[in-house]
Formats: C-alpha cells, structure tokens, sequence
C-alpha cells in the first residue's frame, strides 16, 4: 500500500539522482577546465581574479534576499511569484550598482588594483541572479533537478567556451569574468525556458512583509556564511600577497570538489523535501492531537548525520594523505606550494559538509535566528584566527585556522543549539565516530603506499584505492547495522507512527526531519553554482 509520503520519497530519489549525476559532471569538467587554465594561467593572474570573484560571491548572496527559499517553501507560490521577482530583480540591482562604484576602493583594500575592472564585469552577475529567482524556486521546488542539470551543462559549455578563447587570445584574467557574464545570461534565459514561467512583476504589501521577514535574515546568515568562507582571502590577498592568494585558491578549490558533489547533491533536493514534510507533518499532528515524537525527530537527524558523513570523511582523509601527489599530477610542479594547505583543508572540507547539514536541520525546525547567531559567532572567531595562522605560518596557517575555530568554536556552538532544541546529542555524537575511526588508518595507509612509488600519477591510482578500500572495510558492518535498525523501525508496527508513516530514507538522506518548517539551509537563488573563489576550478 502506498503511503502519503510515495510521491514525496519518488521525488526525492529522482532529484537525487539527477543532483548526483549533475554535481559529479559539472565537478569533473571543472577539473579539467581546471587544469587547463592552469597551464595558461600564472598563479598571481588567478590571485587578481580571485580579488574580484571573492567581493561578487559575497554579493551574490543577498541578491535575492532570501526569496527563492520563500518561494519554495510557501504554500502558494504563484501568487506570491510577481512580488518575490520585484523585490530580488532591485536588489540585484542595487547590489550590482553598489559593487561597480566601490570597485577602486575596494579592490586596493585587498592589496589588487587591477581587479577593479574585473570586478565592475562581474557585478552584472547580480542583475542575472536576482532576475532568475521565480524561475529557479519553481524547478527547485518540484524537484525538475534534471532541468537543473541542463541549467548548470548549459552555464558550464558557455563559460568554458568564451573563457577559454579569451584566455588563449590574451585577455588574461578578465577572461573568466567575461565568460562568468555569458554563461551566467544563459543559465538564466534557459531557467525561464524549462520552467515554463514568464518574467511577471508585481507588488503586493501583505506578500512582501512577510516574505523579508523570513527572508532576510537567511539572507544575513547566507552573507555571513560566504564572508567567513572569503575572510581568508582578505586576509591571505592583504598579508602575503596575489601570488600566495592564487595557491590558496587553487588548494582551496581542490579541497571543494568532493565535498560541493555530496554537498551540492543533498542541498538539492533538501528544500523541497523539507516544505513536503512540514506541511504534512503538520497535518498528521494535528489529526493526532498532540506533538511530533521528539526520539524519531533525533533518529532523522542521527541517520541523515551518520551518512552524509561517511561520506565526507574518506573525501577529506584521502585529501590529507595524498595532497601533494593530487596537486603535482593536475596542475604541475609550479603549483606546489598548494599541497601543504590542501592537507588542511581538505579536513575542513569534511567538517563543512556536517556543519551545513546541521544548519539545514535547524532551517528545517524552524531556527534561522540560531542559524544566523552561530554564523556571526563563527566570522567573528575566524578573523583573528586567519590574521595570526596567516602572520606566523603563512596560507598554511590560514587553512589550519579554519580546522581549528571549525573544531573548537563552532561545532560545540552547533551542539549547544541542538540541545537548546532538545535534540538528543549524544545520538548525534554516535554518528560521528565510525566514520573518523575508519579514516584514521585509512588516511595513513594511503599515504605509506604513495611513499613508495615516484610518479604521482602511481601514488594515487594505488593509494587511493587501496586507502578507500580499508575504509570501506572497517565502516561497512557499521553501516548494515545502522541501515538495519531503520528498516526494522520501518516495518515494525510497534515502532512506526499510526497517523504518519515515517518517511522514505532517501527524504531522511537530505538531511530532512520528520518535523518542522520547511527551508533549506544557505540556499542561493542562483540555480548554477557559483564557485568558491577561482570560478574555473
């Protein structure tokens, strides 16, 4: 017998599906592109784009003022399309107008005058983004992440194409911002197309209200969540220069690839699957005439937890056992100076990946003044973390920075939230260690077998597999056993809700809760996904 939640779970499987099959495409011709810029490019000509990219993706996050979420997320959508497109189009606008006269100033304070140019290019990328909110939040929402696919091929053929020639025929650096602009127009052009929306605008007072009132402070936190994840290039542009900033990127960018394609992929569909949930959750509750469990509530978060780990975890051991091997096959010797940080953060990358799941957790019950809070407090402690790691050990410390404040501030910031919630932590907790126990010898393996072997392209065809393959080993009884337990809460009558069936595993996979309102955590209205500082890579 079908249950309410068939459609739902169906709908997820397929955006995950496709979110996977898009975040590991658009993830392996970015690499490529990668490298070939690389090769074309010299590390401080990456350092001055990546001045101008860092001021446009801490923009871009308020250019649409937290309104594609609302859209997702509201129970009726066209109606409030025309105002929610009104209000993100003027704050593109407005964004881009601002970016473009405060380009001089702002680029000499990142130590880079000649990213000013660059800058006022990519501030048309706000006018884009704002404008292609209605369309996006539709595809979103219905989880069309096949469309959403054909978006981000479409983004990435026209940007690499353009890019590409301009860089050959000499434009240097203004090459990428030029491509970001026309790839960018028909990422956009296209959401519209597959949407099957037209351009509506309009104002509505009793619309609008609301809306910014559960938008912006998304949009804050979303601010603050890009500019503690930018604060290190200020930092490193300001104290060591260009030159180190483009090493940084390009280790930072590495560090990214395995964590945006399980990222990227749970994000996907997380939202939607959040807005489903919430609206018949709260009917469920209400027919029942009492509250949600709180212990199947924590055993969606403890599950969801325990995978999206697992899966991060090997990303970022293997990150640190073989950095310099990754760094020296892809890009070549001159970018070396790239491994010794890509070890760091290749553990913060993992560590990301459970702090965004959490944060969409929080979104999900509700709690984006929390969310906000914990973004502020986590800025506030990486700053002079970044400054002093930068001072003492150069783009090394600055990666460990990040590991550090991730570790001992905002994790435990995190847990307290949680609890505050009644979250069970120690559940949580449980699902923490598996994976890191698995790792550890996993991680030193690796890197043994690569230490016997010349090549780095050898080191890692065989440490890689041999390391994943011990990992593997050591967590898959786990795992059965976890999976296990749930299909028995599943399909034991005495353990499943009577007015509510439990949901799908892969709706608790996204990181969904069982209850709670629906919203995804630092979404982004733009459907493409504008990469961490150094777009090619």
């Amino acid at each position: 017998m079908s249950g309410p939640d068939d459609g739902l779970a169906a709908g997820v499987r397929r955006g995950l599906g496709w979110g996977s099959i898009s975040a590991i495409t658009l993830r392996m011709g970015s690499l490529v592109l990668g490298i070939v810029l690389a090769r074309l490019l010299s590390p401080a000509e990456f350092g001055v784009y990546a001045v101008a990219l860092t001021v446009q993706s801490v923009l871009m996050t308020l250019a649409d003022l937290g309104m594609s979420v609302d859209l997702v997320r509201a129970k009726d959508p066209e109606r409030r399309a025309p105002t929610v497109a009104t209000l993100s189009l003027l704050a593109g606008i407005v964004l881009a107008l601002t970016m473009s006269l405060t380009s001089v100033p702002v680029a000499t304070m990142f130590g880079s005058a000649s990213a000013a140019p660059i800058i006022i290019v990519l501030s048309l990328t706000l006018v884009m983004g704002g404008a292609g909110v209605v369309p996006f939040a539709k595809l979103q929402r219905e989880f069309k992440q096949k469309q959403l696919f054909a978006t981000s091929a479409a983004d990435f053929i026209v940007g690499t194409a353009v890019t590409v020639g301009l860089v050959v025929v000499g434009l240097g650096p203004m090459s990428l911002a030029v491509g970001r602009i026309a790839a960018q127009g028909v990422a956009t052009t296209l959401q519209f197309v597959l949407a099957k929306v037209r351009p509506r605008f309009g104002f509505d007072r009793e619309i609008a209200r609301p809306a910014l009132r559960f938008g912006l402070p998304l949009a804050a936190a979303n601010l603050l969540s890009w500019a503690l994840l930018n604060i290190d290039n200020v930092v490193i542009a300001r104290v060591a220069g260009e030159t180190a900033l483009g090493f940084y990127v390009l280790a930072f960018n590495i560090s990214s690839w395995p964590m945006t394609v399980i990222g990227q992929t749970v994000r996907g569909v997380s939202l939607a699957a959040f807005s489903r949930l919430a609206e018949r959750r709260e009917t469920a509750s209400a027919a029942r005439g009492g509250p949600q469990e709180t212990a199947e509530r924590d055993k969606d978060l403890a599950f969801g937890v325990a995978v999206t780990w697992a899966a991060a975890v090997p990303a970022g051991a293997l990150l640190v056992a073989l950095a310099y091997s990754v760094v020296d096959l892809l890009y070549g010797h001159r970018w070396a100076p790239s491994a010794a940080v890509l070890a760091a953060l290749g553990v913060f990358g993992a560590s990301r990946v459970l702090f965004d799941l959490i944060a969409t957790y929080l979104m999900a019950r509700g709690a984006s003044g929390p969310v906000l809070w914990v973004q502020i407090l986590w800025i506030c402690a990486l700053t002079p973390a970044m400054i002093v790691g930068t001072h003492l050990f150069g783009i090394v410390g600055g990666g460990w920075a990040h590991v550090v404040v991730g570790v001992a501030v905002i994790f435990p910031a995190y847990l307290l939230v949680l609890h505050r919630r009644g979250t069970d932590i120690g559940a949580l907790l449980g699902a923490l260690w598996p994976p890191i126990l698995a790792a550890v010898p996993a991680a030193f393996v690796a890197y043994f077998v690569a230490s016997k072997f010349d090549a780095a392209f050898l080191q890692l065809i065989v440490a890689g597999p041999v390391g994943l393959a011990l990992y593997v080993g050591i967590l898959v009884p786990w795992l059965l056993r976890l999976r296990s337990r749930w299909v028995r809460s599943r399909v034991d009558p005495d353990l499943a809700q009577t007015t509510a069936s439990t949901p799908d595993p892969a709706v608790i996979m996204t990181g969904a809760t069982v209850e709670g309102s629906a919203t995804g955590a630092l979404s982004n209205a733009n459907a493409t996904e504008t990469p961490r500082i150094g777009s090619p890579l």
